[in-house]
């Protein structure tokens, strides 16, 4: 008994297939979706999406600097300092500024904007560094923990802060740090809801909030006194 003849190949796929192993060493996204039997009309709309593609690119930036995706040097004011920094454009400021400054008082806790534990100003306005690219921190003042204090005297909050025992663990002290301070910056005579909602966004797994009131109304306190 003959063995069954095997099924004649159908010509549209057979050249699909055709096409495909042809195309196997250098294929394009558009010469995969044409093989796979893409419509005339999809063809014609994806090849004007790739025109488009490639006009935008070659467009004038409207003064905007692109940078990357390889490293690429930019400069950050910390503290009032210059600094010269090589990184990936990914990168965000909390990273350079503990791993290319080696500024580690800045705190990596949630690194998802949730907790606040690394907050530092920017052009004096807390933000979370973490969710803050370094390259949107050109051109503008960056402030941390290390920067508030003078001649090496602890900042008055600091030492509030040491006084009151508004800390525990520490993890998250220096972002309440930025943000209490940040708050006596732009009003000396804060109420405590002022200082409640200055630390809306400031987690403490320690539960050392009243403290933290405490010490931030006691400096400006001492405002109000001088």
């Amino acid at each position: 008994m003959s063995a069954p003849k095997a099924p004649h190949p159908d010509p549209a796929s057979q050249e699909n297939e055709d096409h495909l192993k042809t195309q196997a060493n250098g294929i394009t996204r558009r010469g995969f979706l044409k093989g796979a039997g893409l419509t005339a009309a999809g063809t014609a709309l994806l090849d004007g999406v790739y025109a488009f593609s490639e006009e935008a690119a070659r467009s004038e930036n409207h003064g905007v600097t692109v940078i990357g995706p390889e490293p690429a040097s930019i400069k950050l004011n910390v503290n009032g300092k210059e600094h010269a920094v090589n990184i990936e454009p990914r990168t965000t400021l909390a990273e350079a500024l503990r791993n290319q400054l080696g500024m580690t008082g800045t705190k990596v806790i949630c690194d998802r904007g949730s907790c606040s534990g690394c907050t530092v100003w920017l052009d004096k306005k807390p933000v979370n560094s973490c969710m803050t690219l370094a390259v949107d921190a050109v051109g503008h003042q960056v402030t941390t923990i290390e920067g508030i204090s003078e001649n090496g005297s602890l900042h008055p909050l600091q030492a509030a802060f040491v006084k009151h025992d508004a800390l525990q663990c520490g993890f998250c002290t220096p972002g309440m740090v930025m943000s209490c301070a940040a708050l006596l910056e732009s009003n000396p005579n804060p109420t405590e809801n002022d200082v409640r909602h200055a630390i809306a966004g400031n987690l403490c797994r320690c539960g050392t909030y009243p403290r933290i009131f405490s010490a931030t109304l006691e400096v400006a306190g001492s405002n109000r006194k001088a």
